[in-house]
C-alpha cells in the first residue's frame, strides 16, 4: 500500500464530515486551513531536512512541496476539515437534546 491509498481514507472521511456542517461556515474552514498547511510545510521540511523522518520512495506520488511529499498534507486537511465538523455535530445534537427537555 502507498500513502496515496491510505490518504484516501482520510480525505473521504474528511468530506463526509464537511457535510455535517452547513455551507455558511465554509469559508471558515478555508481560513483555518491556510494557515495549518503553511505550518505543516515549513514543519515537515524541517523534519525531513533534519532527517527525523524519511520517505520510501517507492510509495510516494513524487509531487513535493520543498522536501515534503504532498501525501504529508492530507492529514492536515483531514485534521482541519473532521475536528471542527464532529464538534459541529456534538454540539447540534446536544443543542437538539436541551430542547426536548
Amino acid at each position: 500500500m502507498n500513502y496515496f491509498v491510505l490518504n484516501l481514507v482520510f480525505i473521504a472521511a474528511s468530506f463526509f464530515a464537511l457535510l455535517l456542517v452547513p455551507k455558511n461556515r465554509w469559508p471558515a474552514y478555508l481560513v483555518a486551513m491556510v494557515p495549518m498547511l503553511a505550518l505543516t510545510a515549513i514543519f515537515d521540511n524541517l523534519i525531513i531536512a533534519s532527517e527525523i523522518v524519511a520517505y520510501d520512495a517507492s510509495k510516494i506520488l513524487g509531487l513535493f512541496i520543498g522536501l515534503a511529499p504532498i501525501e504529508d498534507f492530507a492529514y492536515t486537511i483531514a485534521a482541519v476539515l473532521i475536528v471542527p465538523s464532529v464538534w459541529s455535530a456534538m454540539t447540534r445534537r446536544k443543542q437538539k437534546q436541551a430542547e426536548k427537555k
